[in-house]
């Protein structure tokens, strides 16, 4: 009867709505950097858009565990279900912050960006580390399910 349900799909819901938030505060910071550049007749930095969408892979991560949730070797029983469950639940809320937490990182790297023209290469590295916790927490999880 639980066969082939999976996390119901929790991991893909918390992943995005981390993104979404992530998204947000990142789309909310680059719109005020430009307007900061055009007020002050400076060239706009296109490169926040990367800034961005950054947060927007961990789409992805959440829904490739989820279809791995699914496709794991668990017995069909209650307790298994619900184990699945709990997976998505915290790999998702954590593959969730990682991108809400990406968002806020690349805000402030759109404003120091914006105002200094400086530094494009240290603010993508420190996107990346924190997109780092999500591809660590998929990683692990899918690691550690049952396999056939």
């Amino acid at each position: 009867m639980v066969e082939g349900l999976g996390d119901f799909n929790f991991s893909l819901a918390l992943a995005a709505i981390g993104s979404a938030a992530g998204t947000g505060v990142a789309g909310m910071a680059a719109i005020g950097a430009w307007k900061k550049s055009f007020s002050q007749n400076k060239a706009a930095p296109f490169i926040l858009a990367g800034f961005v969408g950054a947060p927007l892979t961990q789409i992805f991560y959440g829904f490739i565990l989820g279809v791995s949730i699914r496709k794991a070797a668990f017995p069909v029983d209650i307790q298994s279900y619900v184990f699945q469950m709990i997976i998505g639940l915290l790999a998702g809320a954590a593959i969730g912050m990682s991108a809400y937490m990406q968002g806020k990182v690349a805000a402030r790297a759109s404003d120091a960006l914006a105002e200094t023209g400086k530094g494009l290469a240290n603010y993508m590295i420190i996107i990346g580390i924190v997109e780092s916790v999500a591809l660590f927490v998929m990683i692990f999880c899918m690691i550690s399910l049952p396999k056939v």
